[in-house]
């Protein structure tokens, strides 16, 4: 018999030392896998590592975080804010991949757009590096589809 895996999501808890330590190595985890990636290091440049200053950044009052979990263990996170323009953007969202195919991040993002709309967003953007087939098809699964795409060369 397979064993079925709920795919939980709740709010991050700031004051939780375990729920800090967990997505300071889930946020290591994501960014090591954008390494090589097109488009993975000028992401990183723009989003500077959050390390040990999570619960700093669940603090902001448009900043909503949300976590995926198996029991008490995190297995993916979303961070999204909500802009003056009522735009929630999805800053980061990250599953591992030990977990992705059970419905982490479909859930993670569907909670984030529930929520963002009783906080009063019109609308939700999301970002996808080129080739990432996951992510790119989490928005798509979200109805979020592509409006612009930018290009980038180094000179």
């Amino acid at each position: 018999m397979n064993d079925v895996i709920d795919p939980d999501v709740r709010p991050f808890d700031v004051d939780d030392a375990d729920d800090v330590a967990q997505l300071e190595l889930l946020e290591r985890e994501g960014r090591a896998a954008l390494v090589g990636q097109r488009g993975g290091e000028r992401w990183l440049i723009e989003h500077p590592e959050v390390a040990s200053g999570w619960a700093d950044v669940g603090s902001r009052p448009a900043t909503e975080i949300l976590v995926a979990h198996i029991g008490a263990v995190i297995v993916g996170y979303l961070v999204a804010v909500l802009g003056d323009d009522l735009i929630v953007r999805v800053d980061q969202v990250w599953v591992t991949p030990e977990a992705r195919e059970n419905g982490f991040g479909d859930n993670l993002l569907a909670t984030a757009i529930s929520r963002a709309k009783e906080r009063g967003a019109v609308a939700v953007e999301g970002q996808s590096l080129p080739g990432d087939r996951h992510t790119k098809n989490l928005y798509e699964r979200a109805g979020i589809v592509a409006r612009l795409i930018t290009t980038y060369r180094t000179l």
